[in-house]
């Protein structure tokens, strides 16, 4: 017959054992899980920096993008679930362009993260898909580095082409969508569009032809 006070420590040990391999498991997922979110927020980070430099190219600005930011909050335009941050680009301390953060809810497989530059007299600079779960193949036909369709959007503006023109072809528009997959790039243009709406509303606060409030301003 085994001896209770033996039993006893035999299960006090198990337990240790078992809290001690419990701890351990759960410190190391907690580290992979910070490995991991570090290694994801790194990857848009440099993809945001590329697609910022292939929006406004260096010789169109002669300030850091990444350093000249302003906060945007916008749902109506924009689709922006929280407040996002967006760019300015200068010539000589003058605004020449912004960068906003725009996202097309209604892609194919959900939503499209996108960056939308706009010069200071309305026209698109450039167009960049930052994040999305188009299908491949198809969809992801918007990313720059699986075709240039993204660049038909260079040096549009609300008024080229005019608001009818603001589609797809098969709606009845002026811009191409891809062969069996419609949805995404109709997504798309709305969203550039859209973009482009904001900024005609905006476009003082934008430009910053007109003062902006700072801290302690009413």
């Amino acid at each position: 017959m085994e001896n209770p006070i033996t039993a006893g420590g035999s299960v006090l040990r198990n337990s240790v054992i078992l809290g001690v391999f419990a701890m351990v498991t759960v410190g190391l997922i907690a580290v992979t899980q910070q490995g991991t979110a570090g290694r994801i927020a790194d990857e848009q980070r440099r993809a945001q920096m590329s697609a910022l430099v292939e929006i406004l190219p260096h010789s169109e600005h002669d300030n850091d993008l990444l350093e000249d930011t302003f906060v945007v909050e916008d749902q109506k335009y924009l689709n922006l679930p929280r407040p996002s941050v967006a760019y300015r680009g200068r010539q000589d301390g003058e605004v020449v362009a912004v960068i906003l953060p725009v996202i097309a809810p209604d892609g194919y497989s959900g939503r499209i993260d996108m960056m939308v530059g706009i010069r200071a007299n309305g026209d698109v600079a450039g167009v960049r898909v930052l994040s999305h779960r188009e299908t491949p193949g198809l969809g992801d036909k918007i990313e720059r580095a699986k075709s240039e369709w993204i660049l038909s959007f260079n040096g549009t503006s609300l008024s080229m082409p005019e608001p009818d023109g603001w589609a797809v072809k098969k709606d009845g528009g002026e811009f191409d969508s891809f062969t069996g997959a419609t949805i995404t790039p109709r997504a798309v243009v709305q969203a550039v569009y859209r973009a482009l709406q904001y900024f005609e509303e905006n476009r003082a606060q934008l430009l910053q032809l007109e003062q902006e409030p700072t801290s302690g301003q009413y």
